[in-house]
């Protein structure tokens, strides 16, 4: 098969819906090659005749960062499979490139690592993230600089040095919200990065809004399915040229295979997401009508995440369910649970933790693609034995018999910056 043909991605179609892009995108070329499926390239290296061609295409990679032309050289370098999703990925972010990574904290790193390059140290960044992002961030292991703050106080934050101003909405656990636009124009030539992890392509695109950066962790929706790994940032090909550089120096390369599921995960995409976000708005509504419930979050642009703080012991409900899976992670097509105090931002100082929202009886729950009524009854089990403040039972005998409101509860979402 002409390798040639595979690394080069196809011209992008214009107009196309998104659930078509999510189709199509990456396998243009398929019929003109004689397949249906996308072929899975798993080669870490390739034969070539002609060593000093070869050497001109490392030197002319070296300095630009730029895909190479002709057959692959080396797995480190790039690979077919890989290069596939991520044509796929930017069409679907409307990108101009994006360049993919073994997991989304390998593509965190390599953002960081890219802009320090220049100098650029100084991070500003708004609570909460993902705990490891936030860790990374403060403890300065990449020699990087952090300033926190809330989006109001980005344009005052920013220094000389700033690289990079980095925020995720909706945010994880909590899932605030932040309006991407006005952070942008707070940033003024820094570029944003968006953590788009959560909200997926399907719900927002970031670089519409001003962001420059888009970054995911594929593991989550992309792959849709808890059984693969990797991290993608979508950006424009000047900034993906030098996080190919990167990639290549420091090894944190997505696997062939990897490439191929995650490819293959975008294609469900769009259905996967809307479904488990009609679920969740509606375990949303349950739950803020529940008396044993504290506090419902649930983000206005919508999703398939829902976080609720408990009366009771959150330790208890974990260890209660039955049908959703107590387990880190999100975005499968199974519904996961975990404690964040305990688990993704255990990392994160307590007081940091708590002053950004993240409380010791707050829930996170992933909402997959069970039907919604058996997961509601495998809450409420969960949930039987916690306690019901008296002012709540009080307002729960005082309710009318008549139905609730379809509408999902979006009371406790924070309002945008």
């Amino acid at each position: 098969m002409d390798n040639e043909v595979l690394t080069t991605p196809p011209a992008p179609t214009p107009s196309r819906a998104l659930a078509t892009e999510a189709v199509h995108a990456g396998r243009d070329d398929l019929a003109s090659l004689g397949l249906h499926a996308p072929p899975l390239d798993l080669s870490t290296t390739y034969p070539s005749y002609d060593s000093r061609g070869e050497a001109e295409r490392i030197d002319a990679f070296a300095t630009t960062g730029a895909r190479p032309d002709g057959p692959p050289v080396y797995a480190r370098l790039d690979n077919p499979t890989t290069a596939r999703f991520e044509t796929a990925l930017a069409r679907l972010e409307g990108t101009d490139s994006a360049v993919a990574f073994a997991s989304g904290m390998a593509a965190l790193t390599a953002v960081l690592l890219a802009r320090a390059s220049l100098g650029l140290r100084h991070v500003v960044a708004v609570r909460p993230l993902y705990g490891c992002s936030d860790h990374l961030l403060g403890a300065g292991l990449l020699g990087t600089e952090v300033t926190w703050t809330d989006p109001a106080g980005i344009a005052d934050a920013i220094r000389p040095d700033t690289g990079l101003v980095m925020v995720e909405t909706p945010a994880n656990p909590t899932l605030a919200e932040i309006d991407i636009r006005a952070v942008a124009h707070s940033c003024g030539s820094v570029p944003l990065l968006v953590d788009n992890t959560f909200a997926t392509p399907v719900l927002q695109r970031p670089v519409e809004h001003g962001a420059r950066i888009v970054l995911h962790s594929a593991t989550k929706y992309l792959g849709g399915h808890g059984d693969v790994m990797g991290g993608v940032v979508a950006c424009d090909e000047e900034f993906a040229a030098t996080l190919r550089q990167v990639r290549f120096a420091t090894g944190g390369v997505l696997h062939p295979l990897a490439g191929y599921l995650l490819l293959r995960g975008l294609s469900t995409l769009p259905v996967r997401v809307r479904a488990a976000s009609a679920s969740a708005a509606e375990l949303s509504r349950r739950l803020t009508a529940d008396p044993r419930i504290a506090r419902v979050h649930y983000p206005e642009i919508g999703g398939a995440m829902v976080s609720f703080e408990v009366y009771g012991d959150p330790h208890a409900v974990i260890a209660g369910v039955r049908l959703i899976t107590p387990a880190v992670s999100l975005g499968s097509v199974d519904s996961l649970i975990q404690h964040p105090a305990s688990i993704s931002h255990r990392i994160v100082d307590e007081g940091d933790r708590q002053a950004s929202g993240v409380g010791d009886r707050l829930l996170r729950m992933s909402v997959g693609l069970e039907d919604v009524e058996d997961l509601w009854a495998d809450l409420c089990q969960a949930l039987s034995d916690g306690p019901v403040p008296r002012a709540r039972t009080a307002e729960r005998d005082a309710r009318p018999s008549a139905e609730p409101s379809t509408r999902p509860s979006r009371a406790s979402a924070p309002s945008h910056a």
